[in-house]
């Protein structure tokens, strides 16, 4: 199963650092926060990644094109003109890194994906959270169900918009949580390809009318995270992700 990560918008949130680099790549203990993301799916045993990039795209490009010699050791014959790779620390992933364009929304980047989503079940997830969430468990939930749509649902911090949940079934979106306890989209969602075909174009925030429409129809499903989840939407949370990196890392599942 793919596992589609969101790495393509400006990041003007946090533009003391996304001045220079696309957000995925901001770095929580010396990795980019993508690195991170794609762990937290590896060890659950998903390798098969597609990055939907588009500001500073390049960059994510470069990074996993010289990933084997940035993560090995270098001996150099420097008369001889030759070089060797040892101890290469690299994980067995296949990547994917798409162009999906500089202005497409988050919906429109899902649609570009189509060929190489194909007909199977496909993960996504923002290409600027983490939590521990267990993967395995959210793909069994989403098989076991049989709806079009599962959305991983967290309690945050009262700042974000809520989700109103019917059981297991997203109701509706809220703008903002009636309380402390509301549930709110935390990304680390499972789709069937079917889901494609509510995403009209380029300018589709998956966030508004795909998953508003999912929802209404009754094919969008929660999953309930109650778990360790932080977004690094600003400097303040890049710099909590640091020190909680430096604590052992409560998202670390690998």
């Amino acid at each position: 199963m793919k596992s589609v990560i969101l790495a393509g918008g400006l990041g003007s949130r946090l533009s003391e650092e996304t001045a220079l680099r696309p957000k995925p790549m901001v770095e929580i203990g010396g990795k980019p926060i993508l690195w991170h993301i794609m762990n937290i799916y590896a060890a659950h045993g998903y390798n098969d990644f597609v990055l939907a990039c588009g500001y500073k795209g390049e960059l994510i490009k470069e990074y996993f094109s010289s990933f084997v010699l940035h993560n090995s050791d270098l001996q150099i014959e420097l008369t001889a003109g030759k070089q060797s790779m040892m101890n290469a620390a690299t994980p067995e992933w296949k990547v994917a890194v798409v162009d999906t364009g500089l202005e497409t929304l988050t919906g429109g980047r899902l649609r570009r994906l189509r060929k190489w989503i194909g007909n199977e079940t496909f993960m996504v997830t923002y290409g600027d959270g983490v939590g521990n969430v267990d993967i395995k468990a959210l793909v069994n939930f989403h098989q076991k169900h049989g709806k079009k749509a599962t959305v991983t649902a967290v309690i945050p911090p009262p700042r974000f918009g809520g989700l109103e949940l019917e059981g297991d079934k997203v109701s509706c979106f809220t703008e903002k949580p009636h309380s402390t306890g509301a549930w709110i989209n935390g990304g680390f969602f499972v789709f069937d390809p079917s889901v494609l075909d509510y995403i009209d174009g380029d300018a589709v925030s998956l966030e508004k009318e795909p998953l508003e429409r999912l929802a209404a129809d009754g094919e969008l499903m929660a999953f309930r995270h109650t778990g360790f989840w932080q977004p690094m939407d600003t400097l303040r949370d890049k710099h909590h992700l640091e020190n909680l990196w430096n604590q052992g890392a409560p998202w670390k599942v690998w």
